[in-house]
C-alpha cells in the first residue's frame, strides 16, 4: 500500500510504499504528462537521499512520471538493521519498482546510485528500459577510501553552499556505520567488470569540473558500455542533479525520449 502526505514541492509529493517488510519513501511527480511518456527513477548517491534529487524530479516532472526514491537505510527510508549490499539494493529497488506499478523505466543514478542503477540492469534486466550515470564511481584509478576522501574534499568546494545542509542531513540521517559499510561496497564494486555487460542504452553524464570522476574514467566507462556515450556539462562539479539540474534535464530529454 502506498500512502500520500501533505509535503509538496513543485508538483512532486511524499508517497511511502511497502516493501519487504520496510516502509520506503519516494518524492513522486504528481501533475500529468504527455501519454506514452517513459516513467524516470532517480537513485541517490552515498549517504544522500532523494532530497538533492529535488531540483531535477521538479524540472523532469513536466515531460515524465518522475520518482526520486530513498534507498532503503537512507532519508525519510526505514532503516534496516543491516547494511545492504549494492545487490540487496537492487533487489529492492526492483520490488518497489513492482510495488509501485512500474514495469520499466529510465534508471538515472548518481555516484554511487550509477553502481545501484548497473547491477538493476544486470539483475533485473527487463526493468531498465535505459540509463543515465552521472558521475560513476568508483573510478577504478582510485579505489582506496583515502583517494576518495581527497577527491570529497576537493570537490566539497566546488559545489552550491546549498548541499551543505542537505549533506548534513542525510549523513545524521543514516549514521556512520552505514556510511562506512556502504562505502566498503562501493569500493570493492569493479564496475568497470558489469558495465559491458548491460545491454540497456546509457547516457553517462559528467561534470566538467568533476574531481571524483575524472574525464579518462568517463570516457572509458563509456566505451566499455556497449550501448554508451557520455556528454560533459561545462563548470558542473559532482553532483550534475543538484549543481547544474536545468542543463542536465535539457541534456537527457532527448536520450530519454528517443
Amino acid at each position: 500500500m502506498t500512502t500520500q502526505v501533505a509535503e509538496r514541492i513543485e508538483g512532486v509529493e511524499s508517497h511511502w510504499t511497502r516493501v519487504s517488510g520496510w516502509d520506503l519513501h519516494a518524492r513522486v511527480s504528481v501533475d500529468p504528462v504527455p501519454p506514452g511518456r517513459l516513467p524516470v527513477v532517480l537513485l541517490h548517491g552515498l549517504v544522500v537521499s532523494s532530497r538533492y534529487m529535488v531540483p531535477t524530479a521538479e524540472r523532469l516532472a513536466a515531460y515524465h512520471s518522475t520518482y526520486a526514491l530513498d534507498l532503503p537505510g537512507f532519508g525519510r527510508s526505514a532503516k534496516p538493521r543491516h547494511v545492504l549490499t549494492i545487490a540487496e539494493l537492487a533487489d529492492t529497488v526492483a520490488a518497489w519498482m513492482a510495488s509501485s506499478g512500474l514495469e520499466r523505466a529510465a534508471l538515472v543514478g548518481d555516484s554511487f546510485g550509477c553502481q545501484v542503477a548497473v547491477e538493476v540492469a544486470l539483475r533485473h534486466t527487463r526493468l531498465a528500459d535505459r540509463l543515465v550515470l552521472i558521475g560513476p564511481t568508483a573510478d577504478p584509478g582510485a579505489r582506496s577510501a583515502l583517494r576518495q576522501a581527497a577527491r570529497w574534499l576537493l570537490n566539497a568546494t566546488r559545489e552550491p553552499l546549498a548541499l551543505g545542509p542537505i549533506l548534513v542531513r542525510d549523513y545524521l540521517d543514516a549514521g556512520f556505520d552505514r556510511f562506512y559499510h556502504t562505502l566498503r561496497y562501493l569500493l570493492q564494486d569493479r564496475i568497470e567488470d558489469k558495465l559491458p555487460h548491460v545491454q540497456a542504452p546509457t547516457l553517462i553524464v559528467r561534470g566538467a569540473r568533476d574531481p571524483i570522476v575524472p574525464q579518462s574514467w568517463a570516457e572509458q566507462a563509456a566505451r566499455l558500455l556497449p550501448r554508451g556515450r557520455l556528454i560533459v556539462v561545462p563548470e558542473a562539479a559532482h553532483t550534475v542533479n543538484f549543481n547544474a539540474a536545468e542543463e542536465l534535464v535539457r541534456l537527457m530529454r532527448p536520450f530519454l525520449d528517443d
